[in-house]
């Protein structure tokens, strides 16, 4: 089973769309999978689940307990100025260290009104990942502009499609 990871808690998130959508392409290709929305977070995560409280929140540690059993990973991570969005990171700090991501594979895939699809935010988000000893798939899909190809949760570009099916297909087989 893959895991699709929403890189973030904003509700009605452009990424969740996508998460949905990734989810259905591995469904066409006979893969399971489950979307991970961090806005399921409990709200008071940060001080209630972290650190010298890790392990006490009962919420956070399904989310924890459902990432720490799988394997492979996509992250749908929007542009958040400049970088990727801090609860992301804080969930990642949740985690257990350092086995909670050592040896696993992720995919990545970036998205932002802007231009450039995220990649100054998937590059950050990398370094963390490496640092901890999670394996990233090369190809990362940066999908810019992403309000102009987004409509009724169907992408509508045929570059973005393509690119989001050879990095399952390649996931897949990581």
């Amino acid at each position: 089973m893959i895991s699709i990871i929403v890189g973030t808690n904003r509700k009605n998130a452009l990424s969740a769309s996508i998460a949905a959508y990734y989810q259905q392409l591995l469904k066409d290709k006979n893969v399971e999978s489950q979307i991970i929305n961090l806005t399921d977070l409990p709200a008071d995560f940060t001080a209630t689940a972290l650190y010298e409280n890790n392990g006490k929140n009962q919420g956070f540690n399904r989310l924890r307990q459902s990432f720490k059993e799988q394997e492979k990973f996509v992250f749908i991570i929007p542009e958040y100025n400049g970088s990727y969005p801090g609860v992301l990171k804080a969930f990642i700090d949740g985690l257990d260290y350092p086995s909670g991501l050592q040896g696993k594979k992720c995919a990545l895939v970036g998205i932002s009104t802007g231009v450039q699809g995220a990649s100054i935010a998937l590059s950050h988000f990398t370094d963390v990942l490496h640092y901890l000893g999670m394996h990233v798939l090369a190809l990362k899909v940066k999908m810019g502009e992403i309000h102009r190809y987004l409509k009724e949760n169907q992408l509508t570009s045929k570059v973005y499609n393509e690119m989001l099916h050879l990095q399952a297909d390649q996931l897949i087989k990581f």
